[in-house]
């Protein structure tokens, strides 16, 4: 059988930690941020982790 191959976008956007939870970036700090409030955008700041749900699908796609 050849190798699974990982999904190359979920790469670049997911991280998983030691103990196996998926990280992701906030949505909505890359552009337009003139008009965002200084507080948004420091709410946005960071990694946040993924619902169990999702977590699942993104680790397949990681080839998990």
């Amino acid at each position: 059988m050849p190798k699974n191959k990982s999904h190359s976008g979920a790469k670049k956007r997911f991280k998983v930690t030691g103990s196996g939870k998926v990280l992701r970036e906030r949505a909505g700090k890359r552009h337009l941020l003139e008009h965002k409030s200084s507080r948004l955008t420091r709410r946005l700041t960071g990694n946040a982790e993924m619902a169990p749900a999702d977590a699942k699908k993104i680790k397949k796609l990681l080839g998990m």
